[in-house]
């Protein structure tokens, strides 16, 4: 790559603060509306209320120049201007949509301004007005031409476009002194509304003159230095800008009667020394603008395409010449202003142009402001003057500035916003590029888990924050499964696997077992987490795990493992049964005969459709008293919450030994339903043998929830082979210890 080449091919070091920035946003702002708008202005409102409303606009774009500055020096600028400022920090969705509308929007100012440059040819020589079309598709392709050829040749034509305007400035500030009145002076101070008009109509009639900050940062590619220049080049436009609206206005109040101002449009040629300058004015702001947005539109358009958000639009990324000119994109921008010129009148889809151009900067505001709230230490602007209220107060601006010019234009335009978003977000689409959602999310994680630690504990919050020792489960995908049910939409599942060895010769191993968890979860749509440690021997990865895993409030409460297959394994389970209830952590042991198993050493999963099968039957829970009945009874609601297990409906079961226990039992489970506000069907049991009971009663059932208490020491065998009696043929048991926590009342 050569050395004054950006790594985005595009030649550097083109531009500069003047040329690059000042000029394209100078030119911009003092456009039509400044000639045959600002007069009607100051008469209608009158000098005091006039000068209010210069100053409300420009501290809204100031802010938004703050925000931009701060955006623009916090990140290595590339061309897309707005564009590519907001796509890298609100994130792909965000600024994909701000792609299109934005690039819709220069491209579409471009017909507006050379329609507006025409209508003020024909209105000097209304002997051309026949040929109206014919001239503003000239002056269209005049435009395509000068932009076609480079950006270069463009800059030096806004030089002299720059000069004749400054010439038209000075003809009126030497008419004004001429014709200055204090009495007009005294006069204009107060507004002239008549009808329905007011001061917010009058805001929404000057506000639009001042929107162009954004024409130097479009040119963001071919700048020298676009953290140096993007800050300075458009504060320097809106400072200067501004003292020519403010001391326009006196002056206009001064020396023309307020009738004259508002019947007047070219009341600033009335009042000018040489009448001329002000019409070569007028046709230099309107030719200025139509050469700034074609010059930015289809910048914005290859560095969106670029992006590849949406692939239809790869063609228009590449570039020509040594400078890397956009040229597609240019002919592009080019057709659609010529169509837009040949449908004739634009004033149905000037408003929402404009509110197209205000989202954007509300946006930008909103990703500055975003930006230092999150905290995120990759934020370090050089420029120093942006605090995050000024980022939100320019937002909310923005955004209030849109409702009252034309509430139904910016709702529309709000509208487009969140169908394109929707549209990005639908298709997933990563972006290839770090943004500030990241940051946020960790933030407001940060904050909630600081708040969690700071607040007592009750029973009424409890949720299920489940260690599933699941071991491989891409091999073994009904443990995960069932973990995802207990907890989906009500608390937080981790996937946890233990791999045997020593860590410094399996590390490695323990990243592919990672990354094989992570696969499967995504693949699954679980949601969940992957846990993997390396552990000499099992019960110290499973020590580590439950002894550290989570931070705050957020370490497991419940830890989900399986059931021995044979008593085999027995002492090694109640062992690990005796050092999960120690750390006072709730057990699920589930005994799955039916679950999905393959190999072991295989880091692929095999299909898992069964796994999420549903079985028929009801949920089964046999009630044995409060100790673990509190937490089967809320499993058993949880599990019935997931929209697969609602066909499924829970029983609680008790066994009595005689008929003359049933009827109190019976209504003892209904005041237990009722209290836990849990709908459950009741249903009471006598017999003598608990075995054969729970075997028969629950042989149709779904999933049989038991509980259970962890054996002493030596008690193992014993304890296995009593739970498996009770088991029996049943496909699906949970056993279930609980280690208090929960409250069925709550």
């Amino acid at each position: 790559m050569a050395a004054d080449e950006s790594p985005d091919g595009r030649k550097s070091g083109s531009f500069g603060t003047f040329g690059g920035v000042f000029t394209p946003c100078t030119l911009t702002i003092l456009g039509v509306i400044m000639f045959l708008r600002f007069g009607q202005v100051v008469g209608r409102a009158g000098l005091y209320y006039a000068l209010a409303i210069v100053l409300a606009s420009n501290a809204i774009t100031l802010l938004t120049t703050l925000s931009l500055s701060a955006i623009a020096t916090n990140t290595r600028v590339k061309g897309g201007g707005a564009y590519y400022l907001i796509s890298r920090s609100l994130g792909v969705e965000f600024g994909g949509a701000i792609g299109v509308v934005f690039y819709l929007a220069q491209a579409i100012s471009v017909a507006l301004y050379v329609i507006g440059f025409t209508e003020a040819l024909v209105e000097t020589f209304p002997q051309w007005e026949a040929h109206f079309v014919a001239i503003a598709t000239f002056m269209n392709v005049a435009a395509f031409v000068c932009v076609y050829v480079g950006a270069g040749w463009t800059i030096k034509v806004q030089y002299v476009i720059l000069a004749v305007l400054g010439a038209a400035l000075a003809s009126f500030y030497a008419g004004a002194w001429i014709d200055f009145s204090p009495e007009l002076l005294r006069q204009s101070k107060l507004p002239h509304f008549v009808g329905d008009d007011n001061v917010f109509a009058t805001f929404a009639l000057f506000f639009p003159a001042v929107t162009g900050i954004m024409a130097g940062a479009n040119m963001s590619g071919d700048l020298k230095n676009p953290a140096r220049s993007i800050p300075r080049g458009t504060l320097a436009a809106v400072a200067v800008t501004g003292v020519i609206y403010l001391t326009q206005a006196v002056c206009l109040a001064g020396s023309r009667s307020a009738v004259d101002l508002v019947e007047s449009n070219l009341v600033i040629r009335d009042v000018a020394r040489w009448p001329i300058l002000i019409t070569g004015g007028v046709f230099a702001a309107t030719l200025s603008s139509a050469l700034g947005s074609m010059m930015g539109a289809p910048r914005i358009l290859q560095a969106f395409a670029r992006d590849e958000i949406f692939g239809w639009l790869r063609f228009f990324a590449a570039g020509s010449g040594r400078a890397n000119e956009p040229r597609r994109a240019i002919v592009l921008t080019f057709v659609i202003a010529q169509i837009c010129i040949l449908l004739g009148d634009l004033n149905a889809i000037a408003p929402i142009i404009t509110m197209f151009f205000m989202i954007t900067y509300g946006l930008l505001n909103l990703a500055t402001y975003y930006e230092s709230v999150t905290r995120n230490p990759s934020y370090r602007p050089t420029f120093r003057y942006c605090h995050w209220s000024l980022s939100l107060a320019g937002a909310v601006g923005c955004f209030a500035v849109m409702l009252l010019i034309n509430w139904i234009w910016a709702l529309a335009s709000f509208v487009v916003i969140a169908a394109v978003y929707a549209s990005i977000r639908y298709r997933e689409i990563e972006a290839r590029w770090g943004d500030l959602q990241g940051g946020a999310a960790f933030e407001q994680a940060r904050r909630s888990l600081l708040r969690l630690e700071a607040t007592a504990y009750h029973p009424k919050n409890w949720r299920p924050i489940l260690l599933a020792l699941s071991g491989s489960s891409w091999i073994r995908p009904t443990m995960a499964i069932y973990g995802h049910w207990l907890t989906s939409g009500h608390g937080i599942m981790t996937l946890a696997h233990v791999v045997h060895g020593d860590v410094e010769d399996h590390a490695e191993r323990r990243d592919d077992y990672e990354y094989a968890l992570r696969k499967f979860i995504v693949k699954e749509e679980l949601q969940a987490f992957p846990a993997v440690v390396v552990a000499q021997y099992l019960s110290d990865g499973i020590e580590s795990l439950v002894q550290c895993h989570g931070i705050g409030g957020m370490k497991p409460n419940t830890v989900l493992l399986g059931w021995p297959k044979s008593a085999a394994k027995a002492e090694t389970f109640g062992s690990t049964l005796r050092l999960i209830t120690r750390m006072q952590r709730s057990v699920i042991a589930a005994r799955l005969v039916n679950g999905i198993t393959a190999d072991e050493n295989e880091l692929t999963a095999p299909e898992v459709d069964d796994a999420w099968s549903v079985p028929i039957g009801p949920i089964d829970v046999w009630w044995r008293g409060r100790k673990n009945g509190a937490l089967m009874m809320v499993l058993a609601h949880m599990l019935h919450q997931n929209p697969d297990w609602r066909g499924n409906p829970i029983r609680v079961l008790r066994i009595v030994p005689n008929e003359e226990a049933k009827a109190e039992v019976y209504k003892h489970i209904l005041e237990l339903a009722a209290a836990s506000r849990i709908r459950v069907e009741p249903v009471v049991v006598v017999a003598q043998d608990v075995t054969a009971a729970i075997h028969q009663s629950s042989e149709g059932a779904s999933i049989v929830v038991l509980g259970i208490e962890t054996p002493g020491e030596g008690e193992e065998s014993k304890f296995y082979r009593h739970m498996e009696e009770l088991a029996g043929p049943l496909p699906r048991v949970l056993f279930v210890d609980s280690a208090g926590g929960v409250e069925l009342e709550s």
